[in-house]
């Protein structure tokens, strides 16, 4: 296992990984929410600290940033124009459409085609772009025919204002209907070491090439603990429980992209050191084992 202690390391040691046949990025990402407030609303708790962390995930190599028109709302696209823009050419900003928050923690699916479309015109405006790279349906709206909602992500690439399309949040039998709809580039699904249950959707994602970015990669924060059920392992090895799960999912799967969130510089440090950590198969399996009991 590669010492983490040689700092700085960057997310370049993660590998590459293409999104939608030409879009090359590190495959340790950055996600947003955590940068404004609880419940992913209203302004982050340090502003200053929030740019902070923006621009030092840019200087540590991460080129994958992700964050939705509903975090804050609007808040999250808004701090990362503020702290990156103009982009560097390599920046890849993935937004996403289809969730109205009303309050803190307050998520409900909305996907109603003219709703999909206008929020999309606000991200083009609050992230300063002319075309959003990816953009991805936050969840699928069970009250509206989901070829409706994909039409009108479909509309926008036409359009020009949308390069890909991804979903989040789908069962592989969603994610099919979705593929007889359009492309799909990427597939963003609560996935972690302790939560695998969609397994079968990262086996499709991995023989289509689609990216697959697991949200909440740490659990609710029980890896990353102190009595994560990782700290054994992590003690052996001379690293962290949520560096050692971070290297867990890089290696688990090719077309894994983990986006660990953090609102502090010294966090966000910390997770992009396990893009250098290499574990042997026989490794990746034993903390598979270790953690189903």
């Amino acid at each position: 296992m590669t010492d983490v202690h040689t700092a700085p390391h960057t997310a370049r040691e993660s590998g590459t990984l293409v999104i939608g046949g030409d879009l090359p990025v590190h495959r340790l990402g950055y996600g947003s929410m955590q940068l404004v407030g609880p419940g992913a609303w209203g302004p982050p708790r340090d502003r200053d600290e929030a740019l902070a962390v923006l621009r030092r995930a840019v200087e540590l190599g991460v080129n994958f940033i992700d964050t939705a028109d509903c975090y804050g709302p609007q808040i999250s696209e808004q701090l990362i124009r503020e702290a990156l823009h103009p982009y560097p050419e390599d920046l890849v900003i993935t937004t996403k459409v289809g969730f109205a928050l009303t309050g803190p923690g307050e998520w409900h699916p909305l996907g109603r085609p003219e709703y999909l479309k206008q929020q999309a015109e606000l991200s083009l405006r609050n992230l300063g772009v002319e075309r959003i790279d990816l953009l991805q349906l936050h969840r699928i709206d069970t009250q509206v025919p989901l070829a409706d909602q994909l039409g009108a992500l479909v509309e926008l690439r036409e359009q020009g204002k949308v390069r890909h399309i991804g979903m989040t949040g789908v069962t592989l039998e969603q994610l099919s209907a979705a593929r007889a709809i359009t492309p799909v580039a990427s597939v963003q699904n609560w996935y972690g070491p302790i939560s695998r249950k969609c397994e079968d959707v990262l086996e499709q994602c991995e023989r289509d090439g689609t990216a697959f970015l697991p949200w909440a990669p740490l659990g609710r924060g029980e890896l990353a603990g102190p009595d994560s059920p990782l700290a054994p392992l992590a003690a052996e090895h001379g690293v962290t429980p949520a560096q050692l799960a971070l290297a867990w999912l890089l290696h688990h799967s090719p077309v894994m992209l983990p986006i660990p969130g953090t609102s502090r510089v010294a966090h966000l440090e910390e997770n992009t050191a396990a893009a250098a950590i290499r574990l042997s198969e026989s490794e990746t399996e034993r903390i598979a084992k270790f953690l189903d009991g």
